[in-house]
């Protein structure tokens, strides 16, 4: 089968700013990638190339094996950005049916807004709908003409924890019937409870390509925890996070620091060693916070 979305060299640039530098990736059919990368990485700038939104510099974008922005390739494809407009004065029926006519068998607009937790609302205007009731509708608009690829790009920003739930729900229902879905977020449980690919990609680069697993173990990283009052300087320690007593330090040799709180005599209670997080990974590849 052809891959649904292909990056070969690919390089984008916003005058002296490299968004995407030399960029290969490949999107295998029925896979569920997380994108993962600080602000300013090209996450999103690269589902833009990948939707038709952005030419590349150099390189190329394929999806379905054809240009992303010829409308018959894209047919296929749903997609919801980070910013979203809907006309206020539409009602969210009309703007349901308007978005499903551009699709061969879209989804009935009472089962699409039950899905999405939008019962009720097909005759509300969307300029009435609440933050997070607009962000849903979008969500739900990416689903409506039965695609083969979703591309969701921080998708649940400004949702309340049931709206959450409710596209994870979609996700893996959609996943689980053979669709593919490329998903950026800085939300790291997201990519944990979803993802079987992580792409963390930072400085325009992809830094880490694999499952959940491997990118923890692009870092040689793992967390010792434990209670004291005072610590002091200690070797092979590269990180130390502190609520009060409690003391986690990040070290790539976590039994030789236990053996050197022991060999300093440090006063320590409820000691636990653990690996890295992916969180913890993503810091180490990026270089700071998302």
């Amino acid at each position: 089968m052809t891959a649904p979305v292909e990056l070969h060299g690919v390089t984008r640039r916003y005058g002296d700013t490299v968004a995407l530098d030399d960029v290969d990736l490949v999107l295998e059919p029925g896979s569920l990638t997380g994108l993962l990368g600080p602000n300013g990485a090209g996450k999103s700038t690269l589902v833009n190339l990948v939707s038709g939104l952005r030419r590349p510099g150099t390189g190329t974008v394929r999806l379905f094996g054809g240009n992303p922005r010829d409308a018959a390739t894209r047919v296929a494809l749903g997609t919801t950005p980070q910013q979203t407009g809907l006309p206020d004065t539409l009602r969210v029926g009309e703007i349901v049916r308007f978005v499903g006519a551009h699709f061969p068998d879209p989804v009935g607009a009472g089962e699409l807004l039950g899905r999405f937790g939008l019962d009720g609302l097909e005759r509300c205007q969307a300029g009435g709908l609440s933050g997070g009731q607009k962000r849903r509708l979008a969500l739900a608009l990416a689903f409506i003409g039965r695609p083969r690829l979703v591309l969701l790009d921080e998708p649940t920003t400004g949702l309340d924890v049931e709206g959450r739930r409710a596209l994870w729900d979609t996700v893996r229902a959609f996943h689980a019937g053979g669709g593919t879905v490329l998903l950026t977020t800085h939300y790291l449980d997201e990519i944990e409870s979803l993802a079987e690919r992580v792409v963390v990609l930072a400085g325009g680069r992809i830094r880490a390509d694999g499952d959940v697993d491997a990118v923890r173990g692009a870092v040689r990283v793992g967390r010792v925890s434990f209670r004291a009052a005072t610590l002091p300087d200690l070797p092979g320690v590269e990180r130390t996070e502190r609520d009060g007593d409690h003391v986690t330090l990040h070290t790539a040799d976590a039994d030789e620091l236990v053996r050197t709180l022991v060999r300093h005599d440090v006063p320590f209670t409820g000691l636990s060693v653990s690996r890295a997080s992916l969180e913890d990974a993503f810091l180490t590849l990026t270089g700071g916070p998302s």
